[in-house]
């Protein structure tokens, strides 16, 4: 889960239309207005990204009134779609796939169920993304995906990064090519498919 207890304020008069902080917001909650960067309070989850990259520190982080967790819960009829969702992805759906806030494949499938179609929106449901924003595109990416859904990335929004291979899609030349050097891929998927199995009794 992630408590929001902060939101993102832009001093005008300081801010000089760069652009950064909207390139840079995993929620899409900042947007250019003219040429001035506009917050909606309603979307900022302060990540604090628009802070930490404004050349100017025309961004300020406030204190919320009213602090607000933000999570994705499964419902009892959908967990079974969370699971398959989740398992085609290549993740256990206790996974962590966000570590800087403890974001599960299962909040990220539940989030796409319930009307997420892009990462923008999982992130704004789940807090995915909104620690270092870094490598959690790719399992957003991956998740959609298993859902059948092919997202296109936000017009000067977000940088994407590509997909990288999960265990189950590793080629057999890799794992001819590794296997005699302490690797056990194939053994390494037998057991991943055990504790999902296990997790569902």
């Amino acid at each position: 889960m992630k408590t929001i207890t902060l939101k993102a304020r832009i001093n005008s008069a300081r801010c000089i239309g760069c652009g950064n902080c909207a390139k840079m917001c995993p929620t899409l909650a900042i947007f250019m207005k003219g040429k001035k960067a506009v917050v909606d309070e309603g979307r900022c989850l302060a990540c604090a990204n628009c802070h930490q990259r404004c050349p100017v520190e025309a961004v300020t982080l406030e204190k919320l009134d009213k602090p607000f967790t933000v999570r994705a819960v499964t419902r009892d009829f959908e967990r079974e779609a969370v699971e398959a969702m989740c398992i085609k992805a290549g993740f256990n759906p206790g996974q962590i796939l966000c570590y800087c806030t403890a974001t599960r494949a299962e909040e990220v499938a539940a989030a796409i169920i319930q009307g997420a179609e892009t990462p923008e929106e999982i992130s704004f449901r789940t807090g995915l993304r909104m620690g270092c924003s870094v490598e959690c595109i790719q399992p957003a990416l991956r998740m959609l995906e298993a859902a059948g859904i092919t997202p296109t990335p936000p017009e000067g929004g977000w940088q994407w990064y590509g997909r990288t291979p999960v265990l189950q899609e590793i080629s057999q030349e890799v794992k001819s090519k590794y296997n005699h050097r302490g690797f056990y891929f194939d053994s390494d998927i037998a057991l991943f498919a055990e504790v999902v199995k296990s997790e569902r009794r």
